[in-house]
């Protein structure tokens, strides 16, 4: 018998919208559904997972295969589970491509040191998808019956960060999959690789992109609203020594 996507662990936002919290580390799998296209948003930390939500996916919209990925930011747990979805055109920021390829082992050592298997960190790494569609300001993307918008947001959690906009449809409000821009399970995370100075601006974008009636959904943690990503932007100003204005 097939299993409802809450028995399989997805959380649905709309109609063909969905999301999932991968064990581990928490991180944010999203899910887009056209007539046309089946879009997945960030793939996970490993190959093996990647491949379990390509087989789940399959099994949950009787038989439809991913035709798109988008990757949010160059981490770990977002990325190295693309090696799993072979044909699949994959978008990222304009820079990403780039910072994949001449960071391998840096990506690596960043998921073993955070407790990842060495030999599927290693594995995952060597046969790395980077994206082919490198993304400049905005794009829309059509599902068949559905458009997103794959739009720069960044830099703030890292230097290449990429939102997506699922616009209000009938039965969907408006969803925005913010990437580690905004977290609900703590604070954001701020490694070498941010751009403190910066991050209260690409809020900013997200706002401006969903409104305020959207639904966020952040790279790890619970969906959230506008006044939350408002108030993350307000605590990220305090913490980082950055004007509010």
């Amino acid at each position: 018998m097939q299993r409802s996507w809450e028995e399989a662990g997805w959380e649905q936002l709309g109609a063909g919208v969905a999301r999932r919290r991968m064990p581990g580390w928490d991180e944010t799998i999203g899910l887009v559904i056209g007539s046309a296209g089946v879009l997945v948003i960030d793939t996970g930390a490993t190959i093996a997972d990647g491949a379990g939500l390509r087989r789940q996916i399959r099994g949950l919209t009787g038989g439809r295969e991913v035709t798109h990925v988008a990757l949010t930011h160059a981490h770990f747990d977002h990325v190295l589970g693309t090696a799993a979805f072979a044909g699949v055109e994959v978008f990222g920021a304009a820079g990403l491509a780039e910072l994949l390829a001449r960071d391998k082992d840096g990506l690596r050592a960043d998921a073993v040191r955070h407790g990842a298997d060495p030999d599927a960190a290693a594995e995952a790494t060597d046969l790395l998808v980077r994206p082919r569609h490198p993304v400049h300001g905005e794009h829309v993307l059509d599902l068949g019956g559905r458009q997103v918008v794959l739009a720069v947001a960044g830099p703030g959690h890292t230097a290449h960060d990429l939102a997506v906009l699922v616009p209000a449809g009938p039965g969907t409000p408006a969803v925005v999959f913010c990437g580690d821009l905004v977290e609900e399970s703590g604070a954001p995370q701020a490694g070498p690789d941010a751009a403190p100075d910066r991050w209260p601006a690409a809020l900013d974008r997200l706002l401006a992109l969903g409104g305020e009636d959207a639904v966020y959904v952040p790279g790890h943690g619970a969906v959230v609203d506008a006044p939350f990503v408002r108030a993350q932007r307000a605590e990220l100003c305090r913490r980082f020594g950055v004007s509010p204005s």
